[in-house]
This record gives C-alpha cells, sequence and structure tokens, in this order.
C-alpha cells in the first residue's frame, strides 16, 4: 500500500459523523484537501459488535473517556450507517481517494465485498478474533491489522492465519489502544523491529495528540500512516477529542512529505552541489610572507577557509620543506612551490 515509495496515508472517518452523510461526505473532501492517500470507515452495528445489556461487564469503566456508557449504547451512537456506504465510496472515488473499511463481523465482510473494498482493516481489539481474520484474509486482498493490545504470540497468529489463508498481503500497525494515548507509551521502535522480526511491512495507527508520532514512524520506516480524522471538533462525538482536524491534518501530511525527503537514500557520492560548498571548507594558506628557500613552519602557513589551496591532511608532510619561489601572505599552498 506504500504508493511508490510514499508512506499510504489513511484518514480514519470512524465516529466523526455526527449523524449526517452530509458532514461524512464533506470530511471525505476534507480528507483529499488535507493530503489523504485514503479514507477509512468502520463497518459495524451495535448488535455485530456486543450485546443490548446492562450488566455491569458491559458498562465502560477502564479510565476511558467513555466511562460509564454501556458498549451498546456507544457504538449505537458512534457506528456509521451501512445505508452510507455505497455513496461514500463513490465520494472518495469521485475525489480520487482509496475508500475502506473495518469490518467486525461476517455480515459487515459480506457487505464491504459487494462495494467491491480494495483493502481490509483488523482492528486493535479484533486481533484476537482469529476466524474474522481467516474470514476476511480468505478475499486475497491486502489486509492491515492493528496490535494495540496485542502480544507477540497475538501478532504471530494473525499473520499464521493470513498466510495459511494464502495471503501475504499483511501490514502490521504500531498502535496503543489508548484515547488517547500518551507519547511515552508510543514505543515507536516496534515498527523496525515488527518489519525484520515477521517480514511484512509496518507502519502505525497513531493515538496520540499531535503530528509527532507520525513523522517519528515515518523515520523509522513506517509505510502505513493512519490517524482519526474530523471535519470539526465542535461536531463532538465519540472519536472528536483524539482526531486531528483538516488543517492538522493537512500539517501532518506535510510533515510527513518533507520526512520522507529527509530519509532519502544512504549517499556519500560527491555531488556538484558538495563539491561546490567543499569551495568553504580548510585548506592550507601561506599565513605571513615566505622568501625562496624559506622553510614551511608553524608560523607561516595554515588551515583556513576557503579550500582552494593543499589539503590539511598534508600540513605535517610539508612542514619542514623549503620553498622553491617567493610567497605572498594568502596564497593558497601547492607542491609546485615546494622544494623536489
Amino acid at each position: 500500500m506504500s504508493l511508490l515509495n510514499k508512506t499510504f496515508i489513511i484518514a480514519e472517518l470512524s465516529a466523526n459523523h455526527g449523524g449526517s452523510i452530509e458532514i461524512a461526505k464533506e470530511t471525505v473532501r476534507a480528507a483529499k484537501r488535507a493530503g489523504a492517500d485514503a479514507i477509512k470507515l468502520q463497518t459495524y452495528t451495535a448488535d455485530t459488535i456486543t450485546l443490548d445489556s446492562k450488566q455491569e461487564h458491559f458498562k465502560i469503566g477502564q479510565g476511558t473517556h467513555w466511562d460509564g456508557q454501556y458498549l451498546y449504547d456507544l457504538y449505537k451512537e458512534a457506528s456509521l450507517p451501512w445505508e452510507w456506504h455505497k455513496e461514500l465510496f463513490e465520494k472518495a472515488k469521485e475525489e480520487g481517494l482509496v475508500c475502506f473499511s473495518s469490518p467486525f463481523d461476517y455480515t459487515a465482510v459480506d457487505f464491504l465485498e459487494k462495494l467491491n473494498a480494495p483493502i481490509y482493516k483488523i482492528a486493535s481489539f479484533e486481533i484476537t478474533d482469529i476466524p474474522l481474520i481467516k474470514y476476511v484474509a480468505e478475499k486475497q486482498k491486502p489486509i492491515i491489522i492493528s496490535t494495540g493490545i496485542a502480544t507477540l504470540e497475538d501478532i504471530e497468529l494473525a499473520i499464521k492465519t493470513c498466510k495459511d489463508a494464502g495471503n501475504d498481503q499483511i501490514t502490521i500497525l504500531k498502535c496503543t489502544s489508548a484515547y488517547p494515548a500518551s507519547p511515552e507509551d508510543a514505543n515507536l521502535l516496534t515498527i523496525p523491529d515488527i518489519a525484520a522480526r515477521f517480514g511484512v511491512q509496518s507502519g502505525l495507527s497513531d493515538h496520540t495528540m499531535g503530528i509527532e508520532g507520525p513523522v517519528v514512524a515515518v523515520a523509522l520506516g513506517a509505510k502505513v500512516i493512519e490517524k482519526h480524522f474530523i471535519l470539526d471538533k465542535s461536531i463532538g462525538g465519540a472519536d472528536a477529542h483524539f482526531s486531528l482536524d483538516e488543517k492538522e491534518f493537512t500539517e501532518m501530511v506535510k510533515a510527513v512529505r518533507i520526512a520522507e525527503k529527509m530519509i532519502g537514500k544512504v549517499d556519500y557520492e560527491m555531488t556538484e552541489k558538495k563539491k561546490t560548498s567543499r569551495h568553504f571548507s580548510r585548506s592550507l594558506f601561506v599565513s605571513s610572507e615566505i622568501k625562496k628557500g624559506g622553510i614551511l613552519t608553524p608560523q607561516n602557513i595554515k588551515s583556513v577557509r576557503p579550500g582552494i589551496g593543499l589539503p590539511p591532511k598534508y600540513y605535517y608532510e610539508i612542514l619542514g620543506k623549503k620553498v622553491n619561489c617567493n610567497l605572498e601572505k594568502g596564497t593558497p599552498l601547492s607542491f609546485d612551490f615546494i622544494e623536489k
């Protein structure tokens, strides 16, 4: 999913639709303006992701932004209506964006297949749902998996499940399942380790505030960046508090693209730019007048800018040597001036 050596940048629509398809469609347009490569949806209903139960263990209480709410109520409010998907896929295509989704059960996968979803995303909390991963992998499309709650064994099993289904189009995203996540919990060095350890493409699903995480991730080799995106934070909603608005997302994309340019390649080549700049390096010059037959000493030669005389590495080699002509102060030294 990297685009000709560019990082694949995903704007996560998630619950940031304000209950309005017009807001959702404008969010797609804004994602394009902000420089995203893709817009990602989430395909579930409250009934496909949890149970409508008021038992205590269905009540959120882990120190999150959503504490006190029941899972069913939260997902009922946050879910993106399935009847909107077709229009949003079409709008994304019109804007030149890739549109895909995170399914949360088999019915969502079947629904997305009818929309010709080009990619599938397995959300962090679904990485342990091996039957779902198998069902998705069997569609033989690129699959992105977040690791927010995963153990090493969970990641290994998820990758094995994909490969056993004949699907090796796998991207694993480092993710911290906190909303928002703190910088000290990001542990972005995991990104290159994922790529090396599992032989897959790696990236970042970022829940930290700000844009620094994606930039550091790209410097560490991330090929995919996913960030929650909202048209305007005043819309509110379940994910608004840790999402980037259009201005912030635009700045993130710009910073990522600059980081890509700065990473470049391993380069020791002497380019024309470097050759030009070497004019300002140091070289050996006559620092006080020397008569013909005079001796080169630390008192009459010096390493200074510009770099048009002998390189300073010859300093000790020429000390004590006689010159074969008169040399004025400011003359760049040359072996031609030294007696053979």
